[in-house]
């Protein structure tokens, strides 16, 4: 899911939303009460690439194809590089009702007046019982303009047989712990390092300020400014500061320069924290020997904050066909087919479907998303992400032996300007 992708066009203004949702019993009234004709309509839905399996497009199809007698569905499938000129023109021609969003942009699409606001409609789709955590990212002063479809966040991957040979026999419950097994592993021969944790990976620490409870940047009044000078940030980074001292990655590179799946899968790497995804190749480690955990907190009831990335839904403002886009929005977020994304290792928007999420990474990642958080909800936050990224820059800095009050002081400076920039 390449989020920062979506920053760099964060402008968006403009979103499509994702399939739409409403009552699949919708009569028409003119006819007598008899069912609507919906012959000729085409619902056209945008999903991004890699998100939804195509067993789950091919029922979803089917459901709504026969819930609306003479409706089409189209679902068409879109890359992230350049999606923001494209939805900008799906929306200006009207050739798209529904799509999926990224959640940290969803708040600027919104705020451009591109998504249909599905308020009054929110417990019809089952909004009642959605994640509070998870729903944020849908919900811009107050109202909601998309629903959330699909979520997940990163967890320690590590290589067992590394583990093994380190004497290390469980998986530890505790950041004590944790630091405790990192040092028999910096101990035991064939071991490049502990974990690969670049410097910028400011993902982790968005997360570790989150399992603070404090928030990286917040809002005072009608402003959004930069919070890295606040208490919860400063103890996030000792514990960040950590558990980078175990690896020998760059302070002032991220975990896409080099892939840091590339350097775990060499073998000689004890840990390292990432999505699903970057798991290695079976090639390269067997399945068998890539275990999951999610990253300890400081006392063993909690495991530590994550950063919850995903995808929303949304329906477009200017749709044509605004009945049948709810009716499809519906249809997938219902427990069917959340369920089907469950069961394909991502986390759902309500918990009594985490049970259905039985792949080993899914069942480290859902523990930790309880105590996740979403990037804030403010539609100027892609300025923040994009390149020059004040975060990464502001974790290089103090990693490499700038002052951590002055050096926060700089960056939340930055971040303040940066988010009162219009997009």
């Amino acid at each position: 899911m390449k989020r920062q992708l979506i920053a760099a066009v964060g402008v968006a203004a403009m979103v499509v939303g994702l399939a739409a949702c409403g009552s699949s019993s919708k009569k028409d009234d003119s006819a007598g009460g008899k069912p609507a004709n919906y012959n000729g309509k085409t619902v056209t839905a945008w999903l991004m690439s890699g998100s939804a399996p195509q067993a789950w497009q091919d029922g979803v199809k089917a459901d709504f194809e026969a819930q609306y007698p003479g409706a089409k569905l189209d679902i068409q499938t879109q890359k992230w590089d350049g999606i923001g000129a494209k939805v900008t023109t799906g929306l200006s021609d009207n050739s798209v009702d529904v799509l999926e969003v990224g959640n940290t942009q969803t708040a600027g699409y919104a705020a451009s007046g591109g998504l249909m606001d599905l308020t009054s409609s929110k417990a019809d789709l089952g909004g009642n019982d959605w994640a509070a955590n998870l729903n944020a990212s849908s919900v811009l002063d107050g109202k909601q303009y998309a629903a959330p479809w699909y979520f997940t966040n990163r967890v320690v991957i590590y290589n067992k047989a590394l583990w093994t040979k380190a004497g290390i026999t469980g998986t530890p419950k505790t950041l004590d712990e944790f630091y405790a097994d990192l040092d028999k592993l910096k101990a035991t021969q064939g071991v490049s390092q502990p974990i690969y944790l670049p410097g910028q990976e400011w993902y982790t620490y968005f997360g570790l300020i989150a399992g603070q409870g404090g928030q990286i940047a917040k809002q005072n009044g009608s402003t959004w400014v930069g919070n890295l000078e606040s208490p919860e940030a400063k103890d996030a980074f000792a514990t960040y500061q950590k558990l980078q001292s175990y690896s020998t990655a760059p302070k002032d590179k991220d975990e896409a320069t080099p892939e840091q799946t590339t350097v775990f899968s060499k073998g000689d790497v004890g840990a390292m924290i990432g999505l699903g995804w970057e798991a290695p190749a079976p090639k390269d480690i067997p399945a068998d020997q890539v275990g999951y955990f999610p990253l300890p907190g400081k006392t063993a009831d909690k495991p530590s904050g994550v950063f919850l990335g995903g995808s929303n839904l949304a329906i477009a403002q200017d749709t044509k066909n605004p009945d049948l886009a709810k009716g499809l929005l519906k249809i997938m977020l219902s427990d069917k087919y959340e369920g089907q994304m469950a069961t394909a290792g991502l986390i759902p928007n309500k918990a009594s479907l985490d049970s259905l999420a039985t792949t080993p990474f899914a069942q480290a990642a859902i523990p930790a998303s309880a105590n996740g958080s979403t990037t804030p909800n403010t539609p100027n936050w892609a300025n923040v992400e994009n390149t020059p990224n004040p975060i990464k820059d502001f974790l290089a800095a103090v990693l490499q032996g700038s002052d951590y009050d002055s050096t926060a002081k700089k960056y939340d400076d930055t971040m303040t300007k940066l988010l009162g920039q219009k997009q």
